[in-house]
């Protein structure tokens, strides 16, 4: 099944998504799903990040689930928020290992070279 994003109602608290579920046969049938604003803050998500997110929660749901009204979970949240850091510190980890590019022959680069007057 294919998710397209129709838009979203703000609810006291909340932000409600709207998708079109488009079938194989060309049937569409509409989800929603509701997230809590105040939870995502306390997992760092931002707000431009909860369609995609919302999305992702669709496409795992089980076929055979009847339920068109969904809930981006707190559990969710949790599970993103420590996928993110992991991604986060092997990139850092990746930077890290980097070793800095030698100059040719240990010398100072040409141009400090030059400001420090010598050949």
């Amino acid at each position: 099944m294919l998710f397209v994003l129709k838009g979203f109602t703000p609810e006291t608290g909340f932000r409600v998504f709207a998708f079109d579920g488009i079938a194989e046969d060309r049937t569409r049938t509409e989800f929603k799903v509701r997230t809590d604003l105040s939870l995502i803050r306390t997992y760092g998500i931002r707000v431009q990040e909860l369609p995609l997110l919302c999305c992702g929660l669709l496409e795992r749901r089980d076929e055979a689930d009847v339920t068109h009204t969904l809930t981006f979970s707190e559990d969710e949240m949790r599970l993103y928020a420590s996928s993110r850091a992991a991604e986060k510190d092997a990139a850092d980890k990746r930077r890290s290992r980097r070793a800095p590019v030698p100059q040719p022959g240990g010398a100072a680069p040409e141009a400090m070279r030059m400001s420090l007057g010598k050949p």
